[in-house]
């Protein structure tokens, strides 16, 4: 698995139940913007507030269509508590998907042993679907390159990690203990991680904001990186000044941040409304952010 991937988000209504047929609709619409593949149940799909019956709607509704357009998918089987999380991986596993996406049990944070069983016994039950561990920056246990080498290197079943980069001393830890895993880096990093020679992809953040875009920006990086370097300047200076600051001065969560992104580029019936008790940003911000992104992104939205 490579390139650019974009995450599946949930249309939610008022009542907080999901608009099914509006998820179907923002799939066909991912399918046709050609991405490099389909993700479920990132942070973004609110993996964390589903109950276990919608879960596999959601899968279920993702594998179907995606399998009939040939369309690469993942299923995000994570959840903090291990043991829903393996019955997670195990429904996964018969859809067939290319990779089954899982998070370290996160009440508690795990020792390395503990990690490594868990891993082991979780590929067991994929069935022989390579897992992606997902280690995000607010999980218990961040894992530096250093530490995920040595627990990867019992844990054959994974096969690539989607994490947070660093500066170039990151990247030269990730080369030297790392390589041989797919590193899925931040969206709005891609080209660095590309330029570094450590990113095979990444589970984009980006792609919220625009499929299309972001799959053209993924494909220049093979054409031309320095382009492609001039444009990640120009995302990540929008996403610092007009986006990271709703997580930094108002407590947004990520998944908010990763729906006004959608809004902001007004490509499917997606909406910004987080299920309660999250608190989602409005709508008339990202009609606001629209008329800034189409002058500093106008290359990404068009």
């Amino acid at each position: 698995m490579a390139g650019n991937w974009a995450s599946l988000l949930l249309p939610i209504e008022a009542d907080d139940s999901i608009e099914f047929a509006k998820l179907g609709d923002e799939i066909d619409i991912l399918i046709d913007a050609d991405v490099d593949g389909i993700y479920s149940n990132g942070t973004a799909g609110e993996f964390h507030n589903q109950t276990e019956e919608e879960f596999d709607r959601i899968q279920l509704i993702l594998a179907q269509r995606c399998q009939a357009a040939r369309m690469p998918f993942v299923i995000g089987a994570c959840q903090p508590d291990p043991a829903i999380m393996l019955n997670r991986v195990r429904r996964a596993a018969s859809l067939r998907p290319a990779g089954i996406q899982v998070i370290l049990p996160d009440w508690w944070p795990v020792t390395n042993p503990e990690a490594i069983d868990f891993l082991n016994r979780t590929s067991e039950t994929a069935n022989g679907i390579p897992l992606i561990l997902y280690n995000p920056p607010h999980a218990k246990r961040v894992l530096a390159p250093n530490e995920l080498a040595m627990i990867l290197a019992s844990a054959p079943g994974v096969t690539g990690v989607k994490l947070a980069d660093g500066g170039s001393d990151w990247y030269a830890r990730a080369r030297e203990y790392l390589h041989g895993i797919s590193l899925f880096v931040p969206g709005h990093h891609l080209a660095t991680g590309f330029k570094e020679g450590v990113a095979a992809g990444s589970f984009s953040n980006v792609a919220c904001l625009s499929p299309r875009g972001a799959q053209r920006w993924t494909r220049l990086m093979n054409e031309d990186i320095d382009a492609a370097l001039e444009i990640e300047q120009r995302i990540c200076r929008f996403m610092d000044e007009h986006i990271v600051p709703f997580r930094q001065k108002a407590g947004y969560s990520n998944a908010a941040l990763d729906k006004l992104l959608a809004a902001i580029g007004n490509w499917g019936p997606v909406g910004t409304r987080l299920r309660f008790p999250y608190r989602w940003i409005a709508e008339g911000e990202a009609d606001r952010l629209r008329e800034v992104a189409k002058q500093e992104l106008a290359d990404m939205l068009t």
